[in-house]
């Protein structure tokens, strides 16, 4: 019986010991508070990284600005302004400068932002995900300039269309926050739809979807994508909402491709 219990108290420890040691030698085991305090961390230098980039963008804001109004028309009838964007308030043309400083700055923090993110997630993915998530990363960031770069090119259309649009009737004034926001949410729609196959995959790496799946909804889907591409672009004219749908579409197909790929059955 002794010797009975004294096997029983060895069991108890070595149970008590393979309980208790992996909390204590196990560095990613993390508590609630130390997933904040690394997710404040996290932020701060994806804030740190977007400071540094307006700062770069604020030194060459005349060039940026320059390219950024390059889509005006150049014949346009801007009597008052002689071309040039207008500003109505004492501070505005510097705000604008800074918020134009910053919506760079935060393009050129992307790469940053995107590493942060991975950062903080990759200790609860499983090593089959980790394996895909530095070249989703990558991936993500090149199709998002591809899309901002061609967002870009199609603006002048939109841009052109609304201004000449009413000239005949209309003294055009346009003012440098109504013209800057319009080229972001512009540009910007072209950014996010580009994610379009990096969200899909994405969610077949999950078990959302399948490949099968985009297939069966194929023609609803791109019924939708050309429906939506009607309004991502705030503009009357044909030009961006037909360019939009033909490379939503053309995503579409490729997202097919990309689960096959990069998804196992």
């Amino acid at each position: 019986m002794a010797t009975g219990d004294i096997d029983q108290q060895d069991s108890m420890l070595d149970f008590d010991n393979y309980r208790f040691q992996p909390e204590e030698d196990d560095s990613s085991s993390m508590s609630l508070v130390d997933h904040l305090e690394e997710l404040r961390w996290r932020i701060f230098k994806s804030l740190i990284a977007i400071v540094v980039g307006a700062i770069i963008a604020f030194i060459f804001r005349d060039y940026i600005i320059h390219f950024l109004a390059a889509p005006l028309p150049q014949g346009a009838d801007l009597p008052i302004t002689h071309g040039k964007l207008v500003v109505t308030g004492i501070t505005e043309g510097f705000t604008t400068y800074l918020l134009v400083s910053l919506a760079v700055g935060v393009v050129i923090a992307l790469p940053v932002i995107l590493y942060q993110t991975w950062a903080f997630v990759a200790p609860g993915l499983y090593p089959r995900e980790k394996k895909y998530a530095v070249p989703f990363i990558f991936l993500g960031l090149l199709l998002f300039v591809v899309g901002v770069s061609l967002g870009y090119i199609v603006l002048r259309y939109p841009v052109e269309f609304l201004v000449t649009f009413a000239a005949g009737t209309f003294s055009e004034l346009i003012t440098a926050q109504s013209y800057f926001t319009f080229v972001a949410f512009f540009v910007l729609a072209f950014g996010l739809v580009f994610e379009l196959p990096l969200v899909l995959t994405f969610m077949a790496q999950v078990g959302l979807i399948t490949s099968d799946t985009l297939k069966r909804k194929r023609a609803s889907s791109h019924i939708g994508m050309w429906v939506a591409a009607t309004f991502l672009t705030p503009g009357a004219d044909i030009y961006s909402p037909i360019i939009l749908g033909v490379a939503m579409s053309f995503l579409y197909e490729l997202t097919i491709v990309f689960i096959r790929i990069f998804t196992k059955k």
